[in-house]
């Protein structure tokens, strides 16, 4: 097992991914500190506009890196603007929020903030393109994330003593980045790959800033890179159940017997009828079967989610597929086989 297998969070947890449906800082934080009791996390609200998306408050946490919107989506900026301002007044509204409804709280709490590779897809440069062309503009904005991620991260520590912090680094166009499938600006053409190395290094890198607390790299995406992942040292790896094949099999029994967590979506991110929570983990056990894993190892390697943040959901599902998860998480503790 490796170093990062320390266990972090209670046997059958269950936590959310990000973001929620509506714009109220405070029924949001009350929707996840009591749906989510021994493993809450600080919720994202993108519907509020610009700056309260995912790409907007990570922009907000960076250190002497700011960025705009344009019509194609955000863009480095000389200096501090308005978009900037707000998404710092977003963040700091959240978490104000957050720390009300914790009060006295002692366990895992989940922060999350965009990787290097999904910001360096996502963030434009003054001439349009997307940073992850520059590899000079990818390791500054790397080390600028580095360096805002650590006063984020100490920020919750102050303000909620008792949380043991989880920082989960979004990841979505990771895949993308890694087979170089991110386009230009005109749309015609696709940025070349980078180099898995490169990748690697720079998530291992951010793994460093936890300074040995728990880290979760999270991705909706098709063919999450667990090999990658787990040599760069994250404690767990979070991705859309549904989306697995067969030939990403191997390379998760490795993870596993590695150490590392799985967070598996199991419950839909947008209104569904949800089946029973025995039903919603059926793919797990099969999957625990086929791995030849002890079936007594899964409740404390597997966390239980939503497929993807619940922003598209309604309220009530949001609620709803939150305490769904729970009783999922339950039912592999109390039925492995």
């Amino acid at each position: 097992m490796s170093e990062n297998s320390t266990q972090k969070w209670t046997a059958g947890a269950a936590t959310g991914i990000g973001s929620m449906p509506g714009g109220d800082a405070r029924e949001a934080a009350k929707t996840v500190t009591g749906s989510l009791e021994t493993f809450p996390y600080l919720p994202e609200l993108p519907a509020r506009g610009p700056g309260a998306d995912m790409i907007g408050r990570t922009l907000g946490m960076l250190v002497e890196v700011y960025g705009h919107v344009e019509p194609s989506g955000w863009r480095i900026s000389d200096r501090p603007g308005r978009d900037t301002r707000r998404a710092h007044s977003w963040l700091g509204e959240d978490l104000d929020a957050l720390e009300e409804f914790t009060q006295g709280y002692e366990g895992p709490l989940k922060v999350s903030a965009v990787g290097p590779w999904t910001l360096a897809a996502a963030l434009e440069l003054r001439n349009g393109e997307a940073a992850v062309g520059d590899p000079g503009a990818c390791r500054d904005l790397a080390a600028s994330l580095a360096e805002g991620l650590r006063g984020h991260l100490a920020d919750v520590r102050r303000r909620i003593p008792g949380a043991r912090v989880v920082l989960q680094l979004d990841e979505p166009s990771l895949t993308a980045v890694l087979q170089g499938r991110v386009k230009t600006a005109s749309g015609y053409r696709t940025h070349r790959a980078v180099d898995r190395a490169v990748v690697e290094g720079a998530l291992r890198d951010l793994v460093a800033v936890a300074e040995g607390g728990p880290v979760v790299v999270h991705s909706c995406a098709p063919e999450v890179p667990f090999g990658l992942l787990r040599r760069a040292g994250v404690t767990g790896v979070s991705f859309d159940f549904s989306l697995l094949t067969e030939r990403e099999e191997e390379t998760i029994g490795e993870a596993v017997e590695g150490g590392t967590t799985l967070f598996a979506g199991v419950v839909p991110g947008v209104d569904s009828r949800l089946s029973d929570p025995a039903g919603s983990v059926m793919g797990v056990r099969t999957l625990w079967r086929r791995l030849g894993l002890a079936p007594g190892t899964l409740s404390e390697s597997v966390v239980i989610t939503p497929s993807c943040g619940l922003a598209g959901a309604s309220p009530a599902y949001a609620r709803s597929a939150l305490a769904h998860c729970v009783r999922a998480a339950r039912s592999l503790t109390d039925n492995p086989e």
